[in-house]
């Protein structure tokens, strides 16, 4: 496994980071506490130090069973964790009054919630769950993350951008207040490498790369009449002719697998670590099998430029989200 740095925050992470949406199993079907845990452990086992939850996954399930692993383990990891928008919408709109999604008490009242989960005395990173740059200036949001670091119940702050919309956060990027952003970057969404990876580097902000899968249509196991189980989000996500869509573009970039990268997940993740802006991707890993395919592709190999290039001809401008 290789280390990166997490910007500013002197923080050393795992390249591959755990994503624990799914094992949360409120949205996703198929999870297993058992599994679940067992995958956690296999992690760790194979280098992996990040671990990112959030307390609206499942209810604050995805929180216990982390926190239940770093007992179990008794091993110094790194947890991040997201206070939900107290509206419980995702995104945020443009408009919405920040008292709607994160007034003070709010941020303070979830991060203890979120402490109780996971039974830590602080956090590694807590983050905000949407965000809109409208609410930059407003001192409510950074009164409460301040009294949160001084108290010793987080040590650094993020924002997890919302989806496909790297734009939103730049002048909270630029403002010096944000340690982290967690955002949506894959091959078919490269646009944050426009503005908002640059920024990052200058500002010295750390980079959590999420969906490098893009909801698992990268890895190349969606097609024309792939099925979801009953109460999985994904039957939305990949409705109508979506499915047939992700496959046909997919099958085009199995034509760039060779020697640089054999598999489609290999393909995607390698893809997300060539950027030096970034610092971790957090792949969903609900297995023992899922985990130690993605941590395979951390081994210090990188694409060259002839397929980076070759790869921004396959991005997509879509919002399967928010559509």
């Amino acid at each position: 496994m290789q280390y990166r740095r997490l910007g500013r925050t002197g923080l050393n992470v795992s390249e591959i980071g755990f994503g624990a949406w799914g094992i949360g199993k409120s949205m996703w079907r198929g999870a297993d506490d058992t599994e679940s845990l067992r995958a956690l452990h296999t992690a760790r086992d194979l280098g992996v130090n990040f671990f990112d939850t959030a307390l609206v996954y499942g209810a604050g399930h995805s929180e216990r069973l982390v926190g239940q692993f770093r007992r179990e383990r008794n091993d110094e990891i790194i947890i991040a964790s997201k206070i939900p928008p107290k509206n419980d919408r995702w995104p945020a709109r443009p408009g919405t009054r920040l008292a709607d999604c994160f007034p003070h008490d709010h941020i303070i009242r979830k991060t203890e919630q979120s402490l109780r989960n996971l039974r830590v005395e602080s956090i590694d990173l807590q983050q905000f769950h949407v965000w809109i740059d409208e609410w930059v200036d407003e001192p409510e949001w950074s009164d409460a993350i301040s009294r949160l670091k001084e108290e010793g119940k987080i040590r650094h702050f993020g924002i997890s951008i919302n989806d496909h919309l790297p734009g939103s956060a730049l002048k909270v990027g630029a403002s010096g207040k944000v340690d982290v952003f967690q955002i949506i970057y894959n091959i078919f969404d490269q646009s944050p490498e426009e503005e908002l990876l640059p920024l990052c580097l200058q500002k010295k902000i750390g980079v959590i790369a999420r969906v490098p899968f893009d909801e698992g249509a990268l890895t190349g196991a969606i097609g024309p009449d792939t099925t979801f189980p009953e109460r999985d989000w994904r039957r939305n996500y990949f409705r109508g002719e979506r499915k047939k869509q992700v496959a046909e573009r997919v099958e085009r970039l199995r034509a760039l697998l060779g020697e640089e990268a054999s598999t489609l997940p290999e393909l995607a993740l390698r893809f997300c670590l060539h950027h030096e802006a970034v610092s971790t991707i957090i792949p969903g890993m609900r297995t023992r099998a899922h985990v130690r395919s993605n941590c395979e592709v951390s081994d210090g190999r990188h694409l060259s430029p002839g397929l980076l290039a070759e790869l921004r001809d396959h991005t997509w401008e879509k919002n399967f989200y928010g559509s």
